[in-house]
C-alpha cells in the first residue's frame, strides 16, 4: 500500500512529495525486496538541490515465501493487544517469523539476514559473543553480509564517525546455533511479534 507525504529537505528546506510505502510484499513488487536491501525506498531527492534524504515511515514487511514479517514503527509501539494477538491467535500467522524493528537500518538488516539463510537470532548471539571478544563497548553492531566459498560473514559497527567492518567464521555461526538449540527455552519466548536485537540477547547471556 503506497501513500503519498510532504518531505523536506534537510539542506535547503525545500518541500516535495515523496512516495512512502505503509506496507510493503514482495510477492507481489518483487523490485521493492532489493530497494528495501539498498535503503533506497526510504530516501528521497531533493528537486531543488539534489540532496538525498532520509525518509521514515512505519511499515509492515511481508515476504509470503520465506514467511517473514517485520513491522517497523516507533520504539513505544506496544507489542501486546491486537497486534501480537494477530500473531499468536492467526494458525496462518504461527507458520510465520515476525519481528519487530524501530529504525529503517534495522528492517534492512533483517531482511538481509534472512536473505541470507540465516537465523537473526543466532546473528545477534554472534554479535553479542564477536563484541564480549573485542572488549569495546561498541553499539549498532550489524550484519553486513555473508560471502565466499566459506559463507563468510562480515558484520559493521560505527567507530569514531566511520563504518567498521570485521569478519568472523562460518564456525562461529554454527557454534552460536548450536547454543539456541541447546537451549529451547530461548525459542520458545521468541514466539509471535517480537524484538530481537542486542537488548533481547543480553537478558539470555551476559
Amino acid at each position: 500500500m503506497v501513500s503519498a507525504a510532504t518531505g523536506t529537505c534537510t539542506r535547503c528546506g525545500g518541500q516535495d512529495t515523496v512516495k512512502v510505502y505503509r506496507s510493503i510484499n514482495v510477492a507481489s513488487q518483487p523490485e521493492l525486496k532489493e530497494e528495501v536491501m539498498s535503503g533506497a525506498v526510504f530516501t528521497w531527492t531533493c528537486p531543488h538541490c539534489g540532496t538525498v534524504n532520509l525518509m521514515r515511515f512505519d511499515t509492515l514487511y511481508h515476504d509470503p515465501d520465506q514467511k517473514l514479517m517485520i513491522l517497523l514503527a516507533d520504539a513505544g509501539t506496544p507489542l501486546n493487544g491486537t497486534i501480537q494477538d494477530m500473531f499468536s491467535r492467526d494458525e496462518a500467522l504461527q507458520a510465520y517469523t515476525a519481528r519487530f524493528v524501530s529504525e529503517p537500518g534495522e528492517l534492512i538488516e533483517k531482511v538481509k539476514i534472512f536473505d541470507a539463510g540465516l537465523d537473526d537470532m543466532v546473528i545477534e548471539l554472534c554479535k553479542h559473543i564477536t563484541i564480549m571478544e573485542m572488549e569495546k563497548d561498541i553499539k549498532g553492531m550489524k550484519f553486513f553480509r555473508m560471502e565466499g566459498a566459506d559463507n563468510e560473514i562480515t558484520l559493521t559497527y560505527p567507530l569514531n564517525g566511520d563504518m567498521e567492518m570485521i569478519n568472523i567464521g562460518f564456525n562461529v555461526y554454527e557454534d552460536c546455533r548450536g547454543i539456541l538449540q541447546r537451549n529451547p527455552a530461548i525459542k520458545e519466548k521468541s514466539t509471535g511479534l517480537v524484538r530481537v536485537d542486542a537488548q533481547w540477547v543480553s537478558q539470555f547471556f551476559r
